[in-house]
Parts: structure tokens; C-alpha cells; sequence
């Protein structure tokens, strides 16, 4: 009864969610929340994609002009809706509930994801003899928090009626989780392939999604496992320590061997995908400079940062005051930045490959050229997966006042800077520098929390092997 009133509480919240949505959809003008540079860039917003709809409807290339920069699918699919309209109702309201159920399908697959990642933790903890930290974790329904947390995430909510693509990018992120994660190679290099041709930046995903099919889902280091392994055999040495070497062997520890089987199934369908989504769009492209302009106008878009507009990241700024000399090496140093990361990071949370991709995005929305708060709602909502590990971490109240802040400066400096002009760029600037210091915090002490929840883990065992020894 307990669980039946659990879920009927959760799909009340999930209904909650939906019906605050559309009735904002409805709201005169959105609240005017697309025009807001914290949510609509040159790559998310809508209005950019309507008007290169209207330029391909014109005979014209969509990207000519210098308006639309994202994808010739999304602009194939979304396009259309742009222009249709129900007798009486806002414009692009058809867009607008796309953008909805894109939202909802996020929040089910982040509570999948988050029932197999709390299913693989019980485990782990029972196998290390941790029962009791386990029931502790369970009494959290950490999957329905993280899907919540995603659903009535403010960021999230203005990302969706603010008419931008983010949702739609986020989806594809999630889905790749989603199916590594649950061990559907096929579906995981989808959304792999489809993300990274959404945004770029999610190329950086293909190692935790590598790591999820090979290893599973995250656990405690598995320096434990071992340790607990062959503790037992040496510690048992009775004329059946070789039935009980064998029975040890034989536990769901040696699942935590990496396999290769998926890995290279994930590797042969990104590459079918990735020549197929070719194919679509030189074909779309064809007469307007083929894939090389595609390239050009949406990648390079990206890594050259030609559009300095106001945003919520730093860019804009330091390439509207940097020499033109110096804007390719700080370019590079900039895009630099997420790739150092790489490494250093997969080689300590190898182990913890969901928790990987939220330090990948967290860290490539940083230094993202044109970020948005879309952005911030999919970190946050893959943040919710770790309740239970994170539940002590530090300066937790502080970085919920300080989003709070930002979030209620940034239209403030906003507007004394463009519309009242009683201020300067350095007024908006700031609150983008908070902005970036913040996830900075975010990311440092949710690592730090992690890592002092597997040593927690290390020293609750350690006692148990100690006594077996005695």
C-alpha cells in the first residue's frame, strides 16, 4: 500500500508538472522569455529556426544570413510546426508542446536510469556486507526525486515555455544514458550520435557511455570487491576452502569485469548512425553548399564563436575585449579547457560512469560558447540520480541561494544594461562570472562528496574484513 501511495504521489506531482506548463504556454507572450538571453541562444532559440525555415521556404538557404545555426534535421522536423497554427491559439503552441512531452520523456528516463543506479548500489553495499547503509539508501526513493527535481526545476520550466530547443538536445543526452545504462548499445550510440549533432559538446560523452556498458552501472571502487574476495579465501583456511574459493569466485563480483561485447556493438551502430545522419543531411543540403557549408555554419559556429550577443557564459565578453591577434589562442585555450579534463576525471571515476557524464556536462556548460539555463536543467536533473551519495555534501544551502540570486540578478543587470542604460556590459557580466564561479563550486564539491562517500564505504568494510581476521 505504502509503495501504491508512493507512486500515485508521484504521477500527481508528474500531472502537476504538465498542467503548469501548458498554462504558461498560454500566457501572453510567454512571459517574453524568449527574447531572454539566459535562455534563448543563436543555437536553441526558435526564432532563429523559424527564420531559417522561412529562408529554405524561400528558395534560400537556411543558413544564409546568419540567423539559424543548428541542425537541417531539427529545422526539418521543428520547421514546420513554426508556421502552423490552431485557429485562436499563440503562435508556435505546437512547438511549444513538443518541447513539453520532450520534457516529460527526459523525467521517465532519469527515473529509469535512477531505479537501475539505486538497484545496482543495493547490491553493491549488500555484497560488501553493508545491509544496514543499505536500507538506509532505500528509504530515499532517489529515482521519483530525480525525476521531480528535473520536471519542477525552474531552469527546466523556462528552458521549455521560453521556446527553446534545449529539451530537445537534452533528450538526446538522456537517451544515450538511458540506453548504455540499461545495456542497449544500439539506442545509447542513437542518442549519442544525435546529441553530438545537436550541440557538439556531448562528444565527450562516448567515454561514460563506453564505461556504462562495459563495467554497468555505477558502484563503490572496485578495490573493494577485491579486497573482500580475496580476504575470505585467506582467511578461511579449512579443509573447504577450495569449495569456498570457488563459491566466492562465482558471486556477481566478477561482473564488474569489463566487457567488451557491447563496447563494440555501441561502436558499429554509432557508426551506422553517424553515415546515415550524413547522408540525411547532405541530402537536405545538397544545394545550398552541401555538408562543408553545414560544417561551417554550425560547428564552426561553435568552435569560433563569431556571435559575441550577451549570454550567461563568459565568452561573449573576453572575445569582445581581446586583440583580434590573440582570439585563435584563446579560443584554443578555452576549448582546451574541457578536453584536459578528460582523462584525469575518467581515470578516477571509472567506476562511476552516470556520475562521470554530470561532471562532463557540468564542466563543458562552463566553457560552452553560447550556454543556456537549458543546460543547467539537465546537470542538475542527472545531479538528482545521486541523492543518496551526495546527501552530505558541503555548502549545499549556499550554492541554492546563490542560483537563486543569479537567477534573479541576471534579467535585473540585463535590463539597467540594454534597456534603462543606467549600467554597462560589466553589470550583466558579472552576474555571468557568479554564474560560472557557482558551477565551478558545484561541480568541485560534488566531486569531493563522492569521493568521501566511496572512502566511507572503504572504512565501513575495512572493520568487517578485521574481524573476520580475528
Amino acid at each position: 500500500m505504502a509503495k501504491k501511495k508512493e507512486e500515485g504521489r508521484f504521477w500527481i506531482w508528474v500531472t502537476s508538472s504538465l498542467i503548469f506548463r501548458l498554462l504558461l504556454i498560454y500566457f501572453p507572450k510567454n512571459l517574453n522569455l524568449a527574447s531572454r538571453p539566459e535562455v534563448s541562444t543563436p543555437l536553441t532559440s526558435l526564432r532563429r529556426l523559424a527564420e531559417g525555415y522561412w529562408l529554405k521556404q524561400s528558395s534560400l538557404s537556411p543558413y544564409a544570413g546568419s540567423m539559424y545555426h543548428g541542425s537541417p534535421l531539427l529545422l526539418s522536423v521543428l520547421g514546420p510546426l513554426t508556421v502552423e497554427r490552431i485557429g485562436g491559439q499563440p503562435n508556435h503552441l505546437l512547438c511549444s508542446l513538443v518541447f513539453v512531452i520532450a520534457d516529460v520523456v527526459n523525467a521517465m528516463l532519469i527515473r529509469v536510469i535512477a531505479r537501475n543506479l539505486q538497484i545496482s548500489y543495493n547490491q553493491s553495499l549488500k555484497l560488501l556486507d553493508l545491509n544496514g547503509l543499505s536500507k538506509v539508501s532505500a528509504t530515499l526513493p532517489s529515482r521519483d526525486i530525480a525525476a521531480l527535481v528535473y520536471l519542477w526545476n525552474p531552469f527546466t520550466i523556462v528552458a521549455c515555455v521560453g521556446l527553446s530547443t534545449s529539451p530537445i538536445e537534452n533528450m538526446a543526452v538522456i537517451l544515450s544514458l538511458y540506453g548504455a545504462c540499461t545495456g542497449r548499445a544500439a539506442l545509447a550510440a542513437f542518442g549519442w550520435v544525435m546529441a553530438t549533432h545537436l550541440s557538439l559538446y556531448p562528444v565527450i560523452l562516448i567515454i561514460p557511455v563506453i564505461l556504462l556498458l562495459g563495467y554497468g552501472p555505477d558502484t563503490p571502487p572496485r578495490k573493494l570487491f577485491l579486497q573482500r574476495r580475496y580476504g575470505k579465501i585467506k582467511d578461511n583456511p579449512s579443509s573447504d576452502s577450495n569449495y569456498q574459493q570457488g563459491e566466492v569466485m562465482k558471486q556477481p563480483e566478477l561482473l564488474n569485469i569489463f566487457s567488451w561485447r557491447p563496447v563494440v556493438h555501441f561502436v558499429v551502430w554509432s557508426t551506422i548512425w553517424s553515415i546515415y545522419l550524413l547522408v540525411l543531411c547532405g541530402i537536405y543540403v545538397k544545394q545550398y553548399g552541401g555538408l562543408q557549408e553545414m560544417f561551417k555554419r554550425t560547428y564552426g559556429f561553435i568552435l569560433t564563436v563569431p556571435d559575441l550577443s550577451p549570454n550567461i557564459g563568459v565568452l561573449w565578453y573576453f572575445f569582445a575585449e581581446v586583440f583580434d591577434f590573440f582570439r585563435n589562442f584563446f579560443l584554443i585555450v578555452f576549448h582546451m579547457n574541457i578536453l584536459f579534463m578528460i582523462l584525469p576525471l575518467a581515470i578516477r571515476l571509472k567506476h562511476r560512469p552516470c556520475f562521470l557524464a554530470f561532471v562532463y556536462i557540468a564542466v563543458s556548460s562552463i566553457f560552452k560558447s553560447y550556454p543556456s539555463v537549458g543546460d543547467a536543467a539537465l546537470y542538475l536533473g542527472l545531479l538528482g540520480l545521486f541523492v543518496n551519495e551526495l546527501a552530505e555534501m558541503q555548502f549545499s544551502f549556499f550554492l541554492f541561494c546563490v542560483y537563486v540570486g543569479v537567477s534573479l540578478l541576471s534579467p535585473v543587470m540585463h535590463n539597467l544594461w540594454i534597456w534603462r542604460g543606467t549600467g554597462n556590459a560589466n553589470f550583466y557580466f558579472a552576474t555571468a562570472m557568479a554564474y560560472a564561479c557557482l558551477q565551478i563550486i558545484l561541480v568541485v564539491e560534488s566531486l569531493s562528496a563522492m569521493l568521501n562517500h566511496d572512502r566511507k564505504l572503504r572504512k565501513l568494510s575495512i572493520p568487517k574484513d578485521q574481524g573476520i581476521k580475528s
